[in-house]
């Protein structure tokens, strides 16, 4: 059964930092392109980071500059640094792990940016 659990979320004011973690089960992680994503209320689910297998990154313009993503083949782990956070940055952010036909989502973790 393949599960990818987001966690790292919470509470942060305007300008605070947050690391949002993905450990995944059940699948091969190494060759899997992962992937942010994020949705807040009312809106469409949009994409945040994604990076490939080999290792190369790519940040939506909205968090281009503030957010680092990374992963840890040895750990089946994928990491979202963000940064200097702004009440736009609210929305439940979850995982996305694409492999060929295979794509997974995780259940999400809410991050909130309020003072």
């Amino acid at each position: 059964q393949v599960q990818l659990v987001e966690s790292g979320g919470g509470l942060v004011q305007p300008g605070g930092s947050l690391g949002l973690s993905c450990v995944a089960s059940g699948i091969s992680f190494n060759p899997y392109a992962m992937a942010w994503y994020r949705q807040a209320p009312g809106k469409q689910r949009e994409l945040v980071a994604t990076i490939a297998s080999g290792g190369s990154t790519n940040y939506a313009d909205a968090v281009k500059g503030r957010s680092t993503i990374s992963r840890d083949n040895a750990k089946n782990t994928l990491v979202l640094q963000m940064n200097s956070l702004k009440p736009e940055d609210t929305a439940v952010y979850y995982c996305d792990a694409r492999f060929v036909a295979n794509q997974y989502w995780g259940q999400g973790t809410q991050v909130t940016v309020s003072s």
